[in-house]
């Protein structure tokens, strides 16, 4: 498969078979992780692999919407990033999680990427608080987001070309469409 149609096949998926990961996949997902580039190649970032189902409902329930299907992956990657080192964390650790769904995608395995930074439970408690609790993580990382990774339970189209928002694109200066 080319990358141009890896890309277009890329799909965020929130419904997963039972069916585990391989270990040698779940190897090479993290291994885009690890190769993935940083800023000043800090390398800042740390994963914690997730596949124990209570820790996945507590994860699932870690913010008050958007993250509920977790708890029926078969495992996840929390992605967090050392804001004390590296002033780049956000967009480091953002890279590692979308070279990580890219491979994912490659090995026809499933992905979707759950926001955890700056979102929380109705009752106004931090997920990145809660995650933290959860997975015993230090004060000094920052939880970003958690990747889902399993075999797909359906099917999704590819990208549709015709949507692309090619107006969305200014060459040398800003155009108002207007």
């Amino acid at each position: 498969m080319t990358f141009k149609e890896l890309i277009a096949l890329r799909r965020s998926h929130r419904k997963f078979t039972a069916d585990e990961v391989a270990p040698d996949d779940l190897s090479l997902i993290l291994r885009a992780a690890l190769m993935s580039p940083t800023s000043k190649s800090c390398r800042s970032w740390q994963f914690v692999v997730v596949d124990d189902p209570v820790r996945l409902r507590q994860i699932a329930d870690a913010k008050s919407m958007g993250g509920q299907f977790l708890a029926e992956a078969p495992l996840a990657v929390v992605v967090l990033g050392d804001g004390n080192t590296d002033d780049c964390w956000i967009e480091d650790c953002s890279i590692a999680a979308f070279a990580m769904q890219l491979q994912a995608a490659d090995l026809g395995l499933a992905t979707c990427w759950v926001q955890m930074r700056g979102r929380g439970t109705t009752d106004g408690e931090s997920a990145e608080a809660i995650v933290r609790g959860v997975l015993g993580i230090p004060d000094n990382l920052r939880v970003l987001c958690v990747v889902a990774v399993g075999h797909p339970a359906e099917e999704r189209k590819p990208q549709n070309e015709e949507r692309l928002k090619w107006e969305n694109v200014h060459i040398d200066l800003f155009s108002s469409n207007d």
